[in-house]
Protein backbone atom coordinates (compact mmCIF):
# COMPACT_ATOMS: atom_id res chain seq x y z
CA UNK A 1 0.00 0.00 0.00
CA UNK A 2 1.40 3.33 -1.02
CA UNK A 3 1.39 6.19 1.46
CA UNK A 4 -0.47 8.30 -1.10
CA UNK A 5 -3.45 5.89 -0.90
CA UNK A 6 -3.91 6.24 2.88
CA UNK A 7 -6.15 9.26 2.45
CA UNK A 8 -8.41 7.29 0.10
CA UNK A 9 -8.63 4.42 2.58
CA UNK A 10 -9.54 6.79 5.42
CA UNK A 11 -12.15 8.58 3.30
CA UNK A 12 -13.64 5.23 2.21
CA UNK A 13 -13.79 3.99 5.80
CA UNK A 14 -15.46 7.23 6.95
CA UNK A 15 -18.09 6.99 4.18
CA UNK A 16 -18.77 3.32 5.00
CA UNK A 17 -19.12 4.14 8.71
CA UNK A 18 -21.57 7.00 7.99
CA UNK A 19 -23.62 4.76 5.67
CA UNK A 20 -23.77 2.07 8.37
CA UNK A 21 -25.02 4.61 10.94
CA UNK A 22 -27.71 5.92 8.56
CA UNK A 23 -28.93 2.42 7.66
CA UNK A 24 -28.88 1.28 11.29
CA UNK A 25 -30.96 4.28 12.38
CA UNK A 26 -33.52 3.79 9.59
CA UNK A 27 -35.52 1.16 11.53
CA UNK A 28 -36.86 2.22 14.95
CA UNK A 29 -36.26 -0.10 17.87
CA UNK A 30 -39.36 -1.79 19.23
CA UNK A 31 -37.96 -1.59 22.76
CA UNK A 32 -38.41 2.20 22.70
CA UNK A 33 -42.16 1.74 23.19
CA UNK A 34 -43.08 3.05 19.75
CA UNK A 35 -43.85 -0.21 17.97
CA UNK A 36 -47.25 -1.85 18.07
CA UNK A 37 -47.39 -5.59 18.52
CA UNK A 38 -48.70 -7.89 15.81
CA UNK A 39 -49.94 -10.44 18.38
CA UNK A 40 -53.75 -10.64 18.36
CA UNK A 41 -53.80 -11.12 22.16
CA UNK A 42 -51.96 -7.83 22.52
CA UNK A 43 -53.70 -5.79 19.81
CA UNK A 44 -57.18 -6.51 21.18
CA UNK A 45 -56.35 -6.35 24.90
CA UNK A 46 -57.97 -3.77 27.14
CA UNK A 47 -55.57 -4.59 29.98
CA UNK A 48 -51.77 -4.95 30.28
CA UNK A 49 -50.29 -8.03 28.61
CA UNK A 50 -47.08 -9.87 29.48
CA UNK A 51 -45.72 -12.11 26.72
CA UNK A 52 -43.08 -14.73 27.48
CA UNK A 53 -41.12 -15.89 24.44
CA UNK A 54 -39.83 -19.38 25.28
CA UNK A 55 -38.85 -22.78 23.86
CA UNK A 56 -39.49 -26.26 25.28
CA UNK A 57 -35.80 -27.18 25.04
CA UNK A 58 -34.66 -24.09 27.00
CA UNK A 59 -33.64 -24.86 30.61
CA UNK A 60 -34.30 -21.37 32.03
CA UNK A 61 -37.65 -21.33 30.19
CA UNK A 62 -38.65 -24.61 31.82
CA UNK A 63 -37.67 -23.33 35.26
CA UNK A 64 -39.64 -20.08 34.95
CA UNK A 65 -42.65 -21.71 33.21
CA UNK A 66 -44.50 -22.66 36.43
CA UNK A 67 -43.96 -19.12 37.77
CA UNK A 68 -45.50 -17.67 34.60
CA UNK A 69 -48.47 -20.06 34.85
CA UNK A 70 -48.98 -19.10 38.50
CA UNK A 71 -48.78 -15.40 37.62
CA UNK A 72 -51.38 -15.90 34.90
CA UNK A 73 -53.87 -17.26 37.44
CA UNK A 74 -52.96 -14.57 40.00
CA UNK A 75 -53.55 -11.59 37.68
CA UNK A 76 -56.60 -12.96 35.86
CA UNK A 77 -59.04 -10.11 35.26
CA UNK A 78 -56.37 -7.43 35.81
CA UNK A 79 -53.81 -8.45 33.18
CA UNK A 80 -53.20 -11.10 30.58
CA UNK A 81 -50.19 -13.43 30.44
CA UNK A 82 -49.29 -15.18 27.17
CA UNK A 83 -46.60 -17.79 26.54
CA UNK A 84 -45.32 -17.89 22.94
CA UNK A 85 -43.16 -20.79 21.70
CA UNK A 86 -40.43 -19.29 19.48
CA UNK A 87 -40.01 -22.57 17.57
CA UNK A 88 -43.69 -22.68 16.60
CA UNK A 89 -44.00 -18.91 16.05
CA UNK A 90 -40.59 -17.96 14.68
CA UNK A 91 -41.97 -15.13 12.51
CA UNK A 92 -43.65 -13.44 15.50
CA UNK A 93 -40.51 -13.86 17.59
CA UNK A 94 -38.41 -12.32 14.83
CA UNK A 95 -40.84 -9.43 14.36
CA UNK A 96 -40.43 -8.60 18.06
CA UNK A 97 -36.62 -8.78 17.90
CA UNK A 98 -36.25 -11.83 20.13
CA UNK A 99 -32.60 -12.86 20.25
CA UNK A 100 -32.48 -14.78 23.53
CA UNK A 101 -34.98 -16.78 25.54
CA UNK A 102 -36.78 -16.49 27.76
CA UNK A 103 -37.66 -12.91 26.92
CA UNK A 104 -40.56 -11.11 28.56
CA UNK A 105 -42.27 -8.14 26.92
CA UNK A 106 -44.99 -6.10 28.62
CA UNK A 107 -47.54 -4.26 26.46
CA UNK A 108 -50.07 -1.57 27.31
CA UNK A 109 -52.54 -0.34 24.70
CA UNK A 110 -50.77 -2.50 22.11
CA UNK A 111 -47.40 -0.79 22.69
CA UNK A 112 -44.30 -2.31 24.22
CA UNK A 113 -43.55 -0.69 27.58
CA UNK A 114 -40.95 -3.05 29.11
CA UNK A 115 -38.62 -5.87 28.09
CA UNK A 116 -36.50 -8.28 30.13
CA UNK A 117 -34.42 -11.27 29.06
CA UNK A 118 -33.63 -14.29 31.19
CA UNK A 119 -35.50 -16.02 33.99
CA UNK A 120 -36.98 -13.23 36.09
CA UNK A 121 -38.92 -13.26 39.34
CA UNK A 122 -42.69 -13.01 39.70
CA UNK A 123 -42.18 -9.64 41.40
CA UNK A 124 -40.34 -8.36 38.31
CA UNK A 125 -43.15 -9.66 36.08
CA UNK A 126 -45.72 -7.83 38.19
CA UNK A 127 -43.61 -4.67 38.01
CA UNK A 128 -43.45 -4.94 34.21
CA UNK A 129 -47.25 -5.18 34.13
CA UNK A 130 -47.57 -2.17 36.43
CA UNK A 131 -49.34 -4.20 39.13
Amino acid sequence: MKSSNIGLWIAGAAIAWCAWIVLDMAEPLSSQGTAYSTLPEVKNATMPVLVEFYADWCGPCRSVGPVVEDLSREVAGRAKVVRLDVDAESDLAASHGIRSIPTFIAFKDGREVARESGAISKAKMLQMLGL
